[in-house]
């Protein structure tokens, strides 16, 4: 049977990643069919299942959007207004972009905002504190130039909900959004997951060893201003739940046609791993043919990943409880059961051969807010690597995830800016290398966020 051979994938994949738990889920018309592996903590064997509680990161930020769409559906917010007429408090560094962004701009990622904040655990840490301090957060490009991921983009679009409602974000998100659809086992806060099975993340040391990733996902003690960006907690069970409703006609939230908006195209993406394009927060796929929506989360030492194919009425959810390796175990498993599922078989994308000429265009450091990427060469390939600024970690109190090391990228057939990572935990990412009027090499784009060059190799 079919969810045997995917029960016995799951399994062996897990095992070959060194991914301690796992928890796979995937619906079929009426059907859920459920796949887990290993346990929540390797200090504390439970076994994971379909309720299990992981943090889901990034894929918090469909369930915000769709409570922005819900309010939209009522009148009380317009998409194309000014982010201010909701939040007049708002300032960035940019006294115009801060008057133009739109509500649209931050749920498309084009308001021109850079990744994040920094959180320097200091004063107000709620979603009205992170507003306060937005003039802080660089501007990347104009509203509506370009896309660029933003986490910040987000919370302050979780700022609009409380200021719309008059109640705080987690409040209104489940009177918006989770008790509507049923969702009884997606959660903000600890106090919430800790009356709940849930998987402990972990990372994997220099010596091998796996050990427990903390602070537990993005949990942190009196902090909720990342909480609309990738705040929840939730399992396979609700997760497939929530697929159904995306799926559905929006009963008892929002208008089938505001829900269906979300998956019309807003803005096009290239070369992104991510996507072909946003819709309204989902990145919208073409699969042989075939129109998907999806997300992917990453946190401190988990993955989640979610991608629904309406024309089917499918979906499929996994979840990983290690870092780097829950990313790739989580594609390995979305490939898999696209091909068996529904016979969508991914292209595999060769890089060209490696040009010494060419390579040298591109070495040196690029940045966003709290991390670096670096470009080199040896002679004979190019290589990527990200990691966390020294800087940001020797001023925090918390672990944080370890650095990529290098890892090999070939640049793919066109124009020659496009490339692709072939080794290494980021295996399969895509991304492209931005330039300015002149040609000069400006940025490059991994995981659908710009990094800015700061530095060229002498």
């Amino acid at each position: 049977m079919l969810q045997d051979r995917l029960s016995e994938f799951v399994s062996a994949q897990a095992t070959e990643f060194g991914v301690p738990g796992v928890a796979v889920g995937v619906l079929q018309g009426d059907r859920e069919i459920y796949a887990s592996h290993g346990v929540t903590s390797l200090s504390n064997a439970v076994p994971v299942d379909e309720k299990t509680l992981f943090p889901v990161a990034s894929v918090s930020k469909t369930f915000t959007a769709t409570a922005l769409m819900r309010l939209v559906a009522e009148g009380k917010v317009d998409l194309h207004a000014p982010v201010r007429r909701y939040v007049p408090e708002l300032k960035l560094a940019d006294e115009r972009a801060a008057a133009r962004i739109t509500v649209l701009n931050l749920l498309n990622h084009t308001a021109g905002l850079d990744w994040n904040l920094i959180d320097d655990g200091e004063g107000d840490r709620s979603l009205a504190g992170l507003v306060a301090k937005l003039s802080q957060l660089p501007l990347i490009a104009p509203p509506g130039v370009r896309a660029s991921y933003s986490q910040a983009g987000y919370n302050l679009a979780g700022r609009i909900i409380e200021k719309v409602t008059g109640l705080p974000f987690e409040q209104a998100m489940a009177s918006l959004v989770l008790e509507p659809v049923g969702l009884s086992d997606t959660v903000y806060g600890l106090s919430e997951v800790m009356i709940r099975k849930f998987a402990v993340g972990h990372h994997r040391g220099d010596d091998g060893e796996l050990r427990p990733a903390r602070p537990w996902g993005a949990f942190k003690e009196g902090a909720r201003g990342d909480n609309p960006g990738g705040g929840l907690a939730s399992s396979t069970s609700d997760l497939l739940r929530w697929a159904r409703f995306q799926l559905g006609h929006g009963e008892g939230v929002l208008p089938a046609a505001e829900l269906h908006r979300m998956r019309e195209q807003t803005v096009e993406l290239r070369a992104s791993t991510l996507g072909d394009g946003f819709g309204i927060c989902w990145f919208l796929h073409e699969l042989d043919g075939l129109h998907a929506i999806g997300h992917g989360g990453s946190g401190n030492g988990q993955f989640a990943e979610l991608l629904i194919v309406p024309e089917r009425d499918f979906a499929v959810v996994s979840l990983a409880n290690a870092g780097p390796d829950g990313y790739s175990f989580n594609q390995c498993v979305v490939r898999w059961v696209l091909e068996n599922y529904l016979g969508v078989v991914e292209r595999t994308v060769e890089p060209v051969p490696y040009d010494e000429g060419q390579a040298q265009q591109f070495i040196g450091r690029y940045e966003i807010d709290a991390m670096n990427l670096d470009i080199a060469t040896d002679g004979t390939r190019l290589t990527l690597g990200v990691g966390i600024k020294p800087e940001i970690r020797e001023a925090s109190d918390e672990e944080m995830p370890p650095d990529h090391p290098a890892a090999d990228i070939g640049f793919l057939p066109g124009d020659g800016d496009e490339y692709i990572v072939t080794t290494g935990g980021l295996k399969g990412q895509r991304g492209y290398f931005s330039r300015d009027a002149n040609g000069a090499v400006t940025g490059v784009d991994l995981a659908g966020r710009l990094f800015g060059r700061v530095t060229r190799a002498s």
